[in-house]
């Protein structure tokens, strides 16, 4: 089920936009789309992990807040293209910083090297 915004009730920017791009796998949506747009496969391949169940509700949800673009395309078979709007491409702007931060400070080494903590750390 979709969750419902907020308006009104965010208590700061940080807030609304943690809204926007909570969860476990949108930042990595947002980061696959940001090199080109891709078909649903496509994308469930490049965000490795991901269900399809919850890569749709992801999806819809990125769409209905204006981030993701859906275009169909009338062949045959037919093909779906997800691609960031002008929106998402000012948000991923945004989290920029954020992963350079990770980068620096969690995932010093890339290639999903072990954490602090001795995890598994993705890649950005």
């Amino acid at each position: 089920m979709r969750a419902v915004r907020r308006p009104g009730a965010y208590v700061c920017g940080i807030d609304a936009a943690m809204d926007v791009v909570g969860g476990k796998w949108k930042v990595l949506i947002l980061w696959a789309l940001a090199e080109r747009a891709y078909r649903f496969g496509e994308l469930r391949r490049a965000v490795p992990g991901v269900t399809e169940k919850v890569l749709t509700a992801h999806l819809k949800e990125l769409e209905d807040d204006g981030i993701v673009h859906r275009e169909e395309y009338a062949e045959v078979p037919p093909r779906v293209e997800y691609s960031l709007t002008p929106r998402g491409v000012a948000l991923n702007t945004a989290l920029g910083p954020l992963g350079d931060w990770g980068r620096e400070h969690v995932y010093p080494g890339g290639g999903g090297e072990e954490g602090p903590a001795g995890g598994r750390v993705a890649g950005n």
